[in-house]
């Protein structure tokens, strides 16, 4: 049943109504245990919910929801195998991606070996790059899932990363952008991974070209020792003159990638055995997602108070905080994985929806976030949920820093709650604006995993209640389709069939 057509959403409905006076402040106050009720841990992630615009009978209501809108089976059914992305026909699995080797049977056993038969080879790979020492920076070039998750996930583990290699990213198709890197590289040195699992995605391949190109007028003439590809069209990279490739498959769609050959930057950064921490991590998520009740599942419970947020108190979007430098991409990273993911019009079967799916986000890290956007945070028109991720042990020994850093932290969640008053009014904050904490006890490569898949699955959660497929992303389609005629008109200045604007734009950058 649509979620709108439920009776625990009309409930909802009638709760969001008879809470219009809901106060943070009065909640703490009359239950002395709302901190310890609405905390939750899971596997390398301690959750603080408490500070959130919910209340026991809330969570009820919405776990209510999950049930009538057959959350669990939706679930069950991604971890069976079964085709849930409906409109593209495929299964959903980069859940399996982190599986222990011979762990599953029956429909599964044969994907879960061909997994393990393409990680094994593509962790040798990248042990045999970290023991080159001519190899002193790696280069991937993608765009999307491609880019910002391997991306990300290097910029979080630089603790961990191998001395002596440098590693850059390369997504824009500006060229400012790859002309910047390749200034400072040899091509004797320089290792180029080409992640696109078509071999045919337009900034990626103008990129991986251009790339070539240089490689060659540098001198470079080893391509198959320079350049490894990440892809199933093992042809087109041959045609390129590369030939070792590392694949995966459709069931695994590009935001959901990073476990996958498209992680092979994160492998040559931390190493096999920091890569496969990397999937335990993740995997611990996943078992207490597909096991714990709906009442003490984590990624259940933020999921659904996403959907609480945006249908029933209508926030439009959520900021997000990490106070964490190593994490500075993690807003960038969830963007995509949200907003592609669950930023939909239309519910799995192709009809329109009377409800709003995917709020913004935006963010920055915590403390020069501070100092730029917080003011509208704390005093603003709008309310904005924030959620703060902190990590209780540095990697560092400035202990002054990184005190100041967590204070920081807890003192802007506090000061979103508590407010303060001012009879002249420019002091005055209102309060009760509310956040969620989120606190890793150290980052490591099984942490992050643990808190990438966790936000997989919030994001799972709220589109499955919502009932739309999570997993296409037709609204990337459109854009690309035109530029393509744009391009051909910027070099034969035929502007016929245009709008005016389209047009006067052509005609003026030709």
């Amino acid at each position: 049943m649509r979620c709108d057509l439920t009776p625990a959403w009309k409930a909802l409905t009638a709760h969001a109504a008879g809470a219009t006076g809901f106060d943070l402040r009065t909640a703490f106050a009359q239950d002395p245990s709302r901190a310890v009720t609405l905390s939750q841990t899971a596997p390398h992630v301690f959750a603080d919910l408490s500070k959130n615009h919910v209340d026991a009978a809330t969570e009820a209501l919405l776990q209510e929801l999950a049930r009538q809108t057959e959350l669990s089976a939706h679930r069950d059914a991604m971890f069976q195998g079964k085709p849930i992305n409906n409109s593209e026909g495929r299964a959903v699995m980069h859940w399996l991606l982190r599986q222990p080797e011979g762990s599953l049977g029956g429909n599964l056993a044969e994907p879960l070996a061909w997994v393990h038969a393409s990680l094994k080879p593509m962790l040798v790979y990248a042990e045999t790059i970290r023991a080159d020492a001519q190899i002193t920076d790696v280069v991937n070039i993608g765009i999307g899932g491609s880019d910002l998750g391997p991306q990300m996930a290097v910029l979080a583990l630089q603790d961990f990363v191998i001395p002596g290699k440098r590693f850059h990213f390369v997504s824009n198709v500006d060229g400012h952008e790859l002309a910047a890197v390749l200034k400072g590289l040899k091509a004797d040195n320089t290792l180029f991974l080409i992640a696109s699992k078509t071999f045919t995605t337009l900034e990626t391949m103008t990129n991986a070209r251009s790339a070539q190109a240089w490689f060659k007028a540098q001198g470079g003439q080893d391509v198959a020792r320079h350049f490894a590809a990440l892809t199933t069209n093992v042809a087109a990279a041959a045609e390129m003159g590369i030939t070792t490739t590392f694949g995966f498959w459709d069931w695994v769609g590009g935001r959901y990638s990073v476990w996958s050959a498209i992680g092979l930057p994160v492998a040559i950064a931390i190493g096999a055995q920091g890569f496969r921490d990397f999937l335990a991590g993740a995997h611990a998520m996943d078992q207490h997602f597909q096991t714990a009740s709906l009442e003490e599942n984590l990624p259940v419970r933020i999921g659904l108070l996403d959907v609480w947020y945006r249908n029933f108190l209508n926030y439009t979007s959520r900021s997000i905080a990490p106070y964490h430098s190593a994490l500075r991409r993690w807003p960038a990273f969830l963007q995509q994985l949200e907003m592609e993911s669950n930023g939909k019009g239309v519910d799995r079967h192709g009809q329109a929806l009377p409800y709003d799916t995917s709020p913004v986000l935006w963010g920055e890290p915590g403390t020069n976030g501070q100092h730029a956007y917080f003011q509208m945070l704390h005093q603003g028109t709008e309310v904005v949920p924030v959620e703060f991720i902190a990590v209780k042990n540095p990697t560092h020994s400035l202990k002054y820093h990184h005190a100041l850093l967590l204070a920081n932290a807890i003192a802007q969640a506090q000061a979103l709650m508590l407010g303060k008053s001012d009879a002249g009014g420019h002091k005055h904050f209102k309060g009760n604006r509310p956040s969620t904490f989120f606190l890793l006890d150290q980052l490591t490569p099984a942490s992050l995993g643990a808190l990438i898949a966790l936000q997989e699955h919030r994001v799972f959660v709220s589109g499955a209640v919502w009932g739309i497929n999570s997993f296409d992303q037709w609204g990337v389609e459109l854009g690309k389709v035109l530029a393509q005629d744009i391009h051909a008109r910027m070099a034969s200045g035929q502007v016929a069939g245009l709008d005016a604007s389209t047009a006067g734009l052509l005609e003026r950058l030709r």
